[in-house]
């Protein structure tokens, strides 16, 4: 630790403290999370060591790059490269204006880390705008990978309790718990609607019941011939029929009728298996006349 001069606390991660800190012999600017190790557990809080198996395997420009690992008897400390703001703190800077470019270039960086993650059996699972770092390049970088697993070994069950409230599929919440990479696309889209609406939710629910019901009321309630499988999922209840809410132009007022395809046809889909994947995402119209600097990057 005597290598790292602690600067500012900047927050309270899923399992410890984060601070800024500088490398004392690089004067680099790092992150400092620190895990704290309890007496009476079993050592490493296994979201912690799920974090640092992921991330020494996933090098990408819109991962967030973990630099060192440091063990002590009372804690670990994971050295992480420095980003400004979050994607939250970036939308209560913004006084809800975000150019339609910034939006376009965040959501194509959003997918090409999911992208990448994936094509190596990784999901995040907990995607939402705390856990989207950006620094002062304009980049975009996916983090908090404590709920992440690699989904390429044979697991007969996943927990359905993961991904925060408001950015969680309606499959996860009838309680599947067999998902693959749709459990990301459908957060990815709900974070698109965010970032259009300069940081106003899509699905702002109290609970599993409110929230099945706003996604219901604006996508049309699922059936068994548009999502078959629906009824035989753990939680499955069922619901009023709502029928389809035509006004997306009201819902993401700012978005143009490309956007609005991506967003509603290829990401919001209540049946996970007609969810778009990250890689064919990139490829949608929405991003043809993105700045090719982004797109290189």
């Amino acid at each position: 630790m005597q290598k790292y001069e602690k600067l500012e606390k900047i927050g309270e991660g899923t399992y410890g403290t984060v601070f800024k800190a500088k490398n004392r012999e690089t004067q680099e600017i790092v992150a400092l999370k620190r895990v704290r190790l309890d007496d009476d557990d079993e050592g490493v809080p296994s979201s912690a060591l799920r974090e640092i198996c992921l991330l020494k395997e996933l090098k990408h420009k819109n991962i967030v790059r973990l630099h060192d690992i440091l063990h002590s008897e009372k804690k670990l400390t994971l050295v992480f490269e420095y980003c400004d703001q979050d994607l939250k703190k970036y939308f209560d800077s913004c006084n809800g204006e975000i150019d339609p470019d910034n939006v376009k270039s965040f959501m194509y960086q959003l997918l090409r880390g999911l992208a990448f993650c994936h094509s190596h059996n990784v999901l995040h699972r907990d995607l939402k705008p705390q856990n989207l770092l950006i620094n002062k390049n304009g980049e975009l970088k996916l983090a908090d990978f404590g709920l992440a697993r690699a989904f390429g070994i044979p697991v007969k069950c996943y927990s359905a309790e993961v991904v925060t409230l408001w950015y969680r599929p309606p499959d996860v919440l009838f309680g599947a718990k067999l998902y693959s990479t749709s459990i990301d696309m459908w957060s990815a889209g709900c974070i698109f609607a965010e970032l259009a609406n300069a940081g106003r939710p899509l699905f702002p629910g109290n609970d599993v019941d409110d929230q099945l019901k706003r996604i219901f009321k604006l996508l049309g309630t699922p059936t068994d011939d548009t999502w078959v499988g629906m009824t035989e999922l753990p939680e499955y209840k069922p619901y009023p029929m709502y029928h389809v809410n035509p006004t997306w132009q009201q819902v993401v007022p700012k978005l143009n009728s490309k956007g609005r395809d991506l967003l509603q046809v290829s990401l919001l889909i209540c049946n996970p298996g007609q969810r778009l994947s990250a890689e064919e995402g990139m490829q949608h119209g929405y991003f043809s006349d993105l700045n090719p600097a982004v797109k290189q990057g």
